[in-house]
């Protein structure tokens, strides 16, 4: 690569769903806020933890980008984006950068 940079960043979100009562519901709650993620950042997301819990979740969420506050901008809306979700409590969110 020339003078170009590349930044890389990984958000693990950990979360409950307190009135899930069954893998069909978790599932909907994960799926709606996945697809709000990827919508709104352009990110790629999955499910990475818990999957067979019925109410808990872990999702990682990865931002690539040539503008490192940008990124940074981008993951505290993604930060906001999750706490405010209803139906959804975030229990802990880990960045990292690659």
């Amino acid at each position: 690569m020339n003078d170009q940079s590349c930044f890389i960043t990984l958000l693990t979100i950990e979360f409950i769903i307190p009135h899930a009562q069954s893998l069909k519901d978790k599932r909907r709650e994960v799926r709606g806020l996945k697809d709000r993620i990827r919508s709104k950042f352009n990110a790629s997301v999955a499910e990475v933890g818990f999957q067979n819990k019925w109410q808990r979740a872990v999702l990682a969420v990865c931002l690539v980008g040539s503008d490192r506050r940008q990124l940074e901008s981008d993951t505290s809306r993604v930060r906001t984006l999750c706490e405010e979700a209803t139906g959804i409590m975030v229990t802990a969110i880990n960045q990292e950068w690659l």
